[in-house]
């Protein structure tokens, strides 16, 4: 089996979706394996891509793109497409963002050191078996590890060839941004996040991003500050994680050593078995 190259986040190619990536952009200024610069891709589109910095040659790397789409997806490798989920539940459960991304790119300016992870949420519409032939089709083509404490959150961490083959043994700093698959029983729309490394304390964040514009999920309190933000797909929701300043030297997360020692790889035995 291949290792799987390339997570991309697909926007529509309008307008509004060029504004947002060129935000994007912006707010990744500082990060010093984001493009800095506009590119295109071999079909002539406007791309950002995230390039994990260690192990060299490590995959995937991130990319987000505008396509010939009718709404946001995200593709993994060639094969898989994540749309967006549209079921037949009559609540609704949604996280609404109260700024849009240039106001927060504007707030955080200078103050975003790295990307740490990107994800989608699953909503509530998706079946099990949808989710366990999910996370057996992405472990069968990466490096994908249990969350340690039981969640439903699966993370694919960046690898190079032989640690594919073989797993992870190394933990450097910088081996990022990784991916997470979230199986989400409370949201009834699909949603993105991405996770950003700051260099702001949870006080700063806090007056940066007060209640409503910014809230705290219970256990994580003490890790991030979540933002949902305004755009204009209303059957997605869109999150940034404003991870805290980090206090006392790298940690396991970091370095992603406490995902493979402590949650142990998730190999695909054709079932989708986690």
């Amino acid at each position: 089996m291949d290792q799987l190259s390339e997570i991309t986040f697909r926007l529509p190619r309008t307008p509004a979706s060029q504004t947002f990536l060129d935000q994007l952009r912006t707010l990744f200024a500082d990060v010093a394996y984001a493009d800095s610069v506009e590119s295109v891709d071999a079909a002539g589109a406007d791309r950002l891509t995230l390039t994990p910095p260690v192990p060299e040659g490590a995959r995937p790397v991130t990319a987000f793109t505008l396509a010939d789409i009718a709404e946001p997806e995200v593709a993994l490798g060639t094969e898989l497409v994540l749309g967006l989920v549209h079921g037949e539940t009559t609540q609704t459960c949604v996280l609404p963002g109260t700024l849009d991304l240039a106001e927060l790119t504007r707030r955080l300016a200078g103050h975003v050191q790295r990307v740490d992870h990107t994800g989608v949420n699953l909503p509530v519409d998706t079946s099990p078996e949808q989710w366990q032939q999910l996370v057996s089709a992405v472990a069968a083509e990466s490096t994908m590890y249990r969350y340690p404490t039981g969640e439903q959150w699966p993370f694919v961490l960046p690898a190079s060839a032989d640690e594919f083959r073989a797993d992870i043994g190394d933990f450097p700093v910088g081996r990022e941004p990784r991916f997470e698959l979230v199986y989400e029983q409370q949201l009834t729309q699909t949603s993105w996040q991405i996770a950003l490394r700051t260099d702001l304390t949870r006080a700063e964040l806090e007056l940066l991003f007060p209640e409503p514009e910014g809230l705290t999920f219970p256990g994580l309190d003490d890790i991030f500050r979540v933002v949902p933000v305004r755009h204009p797909w209303p059957d997605l929701g869109i999150r940034f994680d404003l991870c805290y300043r980090a206090e006392g030297g790298t940690s396991d997360w970091e370095t992603g050593e406490w995902l493979v020692t402590e949650g142990g790889r998730i190999l695909s035995t054709g079932t989708g078995t986690v």
